[in-house]
């Protein structure tokens, strides 16, 4: 069944006809969805390989009631964003990265992924469709910059959600017989819009991953047991809730949505990736930028009390990009960090988004630049210009 159409009638939606960019009130924006336009599916059987998708209206997708996602969780998701350069040009950030992560998620959990070059391409054609594609009734839209839900340059980012999710009908345990691999987006600000550091609080009751799980990897399943613990948190004034370790109860793991870093001295800090950690795309490209300036990057198991003794803390994610701490709170202990212009964080979060953003001379391969005319033979025809 086709998926229908649900236009968004978001208050952050502005409707003057005059403006270059897209009609979204980009400063009050936070990271909550705007429906945009299409979205990308394409959808594969066990045992064969995902083939070219298509771009189709956004909207909600028909599945079994039985299907692997629904019953068993058999579901991965990744994040990442496109970016408006100063030039006009638009980029994705490392992209192949989320690309391999989605494959080593998809082995753990006995799906089919779709290969790295396809992840790309689909991504690359969901951020095109998603543009406004008229400006001037007479040009079709191949033609025509990007100027609709990509934001302005400095306003925010267009966010990417690909999705990998057992839709085949399966009623015992066992891997789903067919996938779908769908990307939506959504304009975005800031995930956390407090201009001040964060304000952790150290959760000692629950755990979000043990070693041998699925911690290591981007399943549906590890984000819903976290809602609990931050429910409470931000209930009592926190911003976020950091986890500990299961097998111990004594090392800092991960934030609900983002890994963590901490500072002392010339040594950055941050846990291993062994398993119930995931190994965030941005954490790997601070831990290149902060060696480049000069500091020791060490990943091991860091203890609450180095934690608490840290000279400054930050976190690292697609959503947040980087983002100082400003107070942790264990137990009755509440500890404050560095923050503000002269923080190592802000210094890495100005380094990575002037490559992010085109600022500087992107040297290490990390920008995506998306060709205006890639993939259009897969988009509805007035995509293409043909109904105007």
């Amino acid at each position: 069944m086709a998926p229908s159409v649900h236009p968004s009638s978001s208050p952050l939606f502005t409707s003057k006809a005059d403006e270059k960019y897209a009609n979204v009130k980009w400063d009050e924006l936070g990271f909550a969805l705007v429906p945009t336009d299409y979205m990308y599916v394409a959808k594969c059987k066990q045992g064969e390989r995902f083939s070219k998708g298509e771009i189709v209206p956004y909207g909600d997708i028909s599945i079994s009631p039985c299907a692997g996602i629904l019953n068993y969780g058999q579901g991965l998701f990744e994040g990442l964003k496109a970016y408006r350069t100063e030039d006009g040009r638009i980029t994705l950030f490392r992209p192949d990265q989320n690309a391999i992560r989605m494959q080593t998620g998809a082995d753990r959990l006995c799906m089919t992924p779709p290969s790295p070059e396809l992840f790309v391409e689909a991504v690359k054609q969901t951020v095109l469709a998603n543009n406004k594609w008229v400006m001037v009734s007479l040009i079709p839209s191949r033609f025509l910059p990007f100027w609709f839900y990509v934001p302005p340059p400095g306003k925010g980012a267009l966010y990417i959600r690909p999705l990998l999710i057992g839709t085949g009908a399966v009623l015992g345990i066992a891997s789903a017989p067919e996938y779908t691999f769908l990307i939506y987006t959504s304009p975005v600000g800031n995930y956390h819009k407090a201009s001040s550091g964060l304000n952790l609080k150290v959760d000692h009751n629950h755990r979000r991953a043990h070693f041998g799980g699925t911690g290591g990897v981007k399943s549906c399943t590890n984000y819903s047991p976290v809602v609990k613990s931050l429910i409470e948190a931000k209930s009592s004034g926190f911003s976020d809730v950091l986890f500990l370790d299961a097998a111990t109860g004594k090392n800092i793991e991960e934030v609900s949505t983002c890994n963590i870093f901490i500072l002392k001295g010339n040594i950055v800090s941050t846990p291993p990736t062994s398993g119930t950690i995931l190994p965030g795309i941005t954490r790997k490209s601070i831990s290149e930028l902060a060696r480049d300036i000069g500091y020791q990057v060490q990943e091991r198991d860091v203890s609450v009390d180095e934690l608490l003794e840290a000279e400054e803390v930050f976190c690292t994610g697609t959503a947040m990009v980087v983002k100082a701490v400003e107070t942790v709170t264990f137990h009755d202990k509440k500890i404050k960090y560095k923050t503000g212009e002269k923080a190592l964080s802000t210094k890495l979060h100005l380094i990575l988004t002037n490559i992010q953003m085109g600022v500087v001379e992107d040297k290490k391969g990390w920008i995506v630049e998306i060709d205006h005319f890639i993939g259009t033979d897969s988009f509805p025809d007035e995509i293409e210009g043909k109904s105007i």
